[in-house]
């Protein structure tokens, strides 16, 4: 639900499986899962029928697949698209779709490759496009391919997955598929991919949307340098570039620069504030001629005048720091 260029995350990913024929989508959730219910409602808005299926504890990949097949619609050999909830990618579902149908097969994952596989579990595939094997992380994988967390199911499969357990799809439905005989497809597709899962990551998919580099229907607003919000305020003689998004009801002063950064709705940037790379939460303030470089400022913070936080620093909620309280430099510079 986190604002990501102008919307809620998922809003990017329900865009994109409509865009590619899916109508009907169950929401698996858990943690403030009222949430998402509040803000989507029937789906209407996207041109969906959404339906909200809660897990009161978690259950793992699997278990939570498994949880939301009663909800599930369409015959045994039906597909069944799988999304992980914090992916941006802008890979053709259409073509993974249509290599899941060809070969008849139980499942067929999304792969990406990426420069450097050590971080994540490897998933080898033979010529044909067969997976041949799930690989734990490694100091030396065999391949580059990873999972990239978008998976066709055919519909009965599903079903065998053990209901009301917790399992794993990666260590244990995905290889016990393997080991039956079963076909598992990968579906390799270098297009765009990030995973969300850090501050600057999510600061560098925001960005991406805005330039277009990570494609998605729903952005609000034209693909360019920076996206402004209804009601946002920036100064003439400011700067707003690399793909920034300005909240709504957002006040950039005189000659500040933003860069490449998320400023939430209500905040203000004061004059001559420096801004790269950073997110600044609802309604922060920063203060005239403050400089912040890969920084996360919680909601409602006040970084007084003339502060320099560079890389990596975290400002709560409410916090407020005094004007000229933390450099990095000399005060000349």
């Amino acid at each position: 639900m986190l604002p990501t260029a102008g919307v809620p995350f998922l809003t990017h990913q329900l865009a994109q499986a409509r865009a590619a024929g899916v109508d009907h989508v169950v929401l698996a959730t858990s943690y403030r899962a009222e949430t998402f219910e509040q803000h989507f409602g029937d789906g209407s808005a996207l041109g969906l029928d959404l339906e909200y299926v809660t897990e009161t504890e978690p259950m793992g990949t699997g278990g939570g697949i498994r949880n939301v097949s009663a909800r599930l619609r369409g015959d045994a050999d039906s597909p069944v698209l799988v999304f992980n909830g914090d992916v941006l990618s802008g890979h053709d579902i259409g073509a993974q779709l249509a290599l899941h149908a060809k070969h008849d097969a139980a499942v067929t994952l999304y792969l990406t490759e990426v420069d450097d596989a050590r971080a994540f579990g490897c998933v080898p595939v033979d010529s044909r496009s067969r997976v041949t094997a799930f690989l734990e992380k490694m100091p030396e994988p065999v391949t580059n391919l990873i999972n990239a967390g978008c998976y066709v199911f055919r519909r009965d499969v599903i079903d065998t997955i053990p209901y009301g357990q917790v399992v794993s799809v990666e260590r244990q439905t995905f290889p016990q598929l393997l080991s039956s005989g079963a076909t598992v497809m990968g579906y390799v597709d270098s297009g765009y991919w990030l995973d969300l899962g850090t501050p600057a990551a999510f600061v560098q998919g925001s960005c991406d949307l805005v330039r277009g580099i990570a494609p998605s229907p729903a952005l609000p607003g034209p693909i360019g340098e920076a996206l402004i919000l209804a009601g946002a305020r920036v100064a003439a003689s400011a700067i707003v570039v690399g793909g920034s998004c300005i909240g709504a009801g957002v006040l950039v002063g005189d000659n500040a620069v933003v860069d490449g950064s998320v400023v939430f709705d209500d905040a203000v940037i004061s004059e001559g504030a420096r801004v790269r790379a950073s997110v600044i939460g609802r309604g922060a303030r920063i203060g005239a001629g403050a400089v912040l470089d890969g920084v996360v400022i919680g909601d409602g913070a006040d970084i007084g005048s003339g502060n320099e936080l560079l890389t990596g620093l975290r400002i709560w909620p409410g916090v407020v720091l005094a004007p000229g309280s933390v450099r990095f430099s000399s005060d000349e510079s």
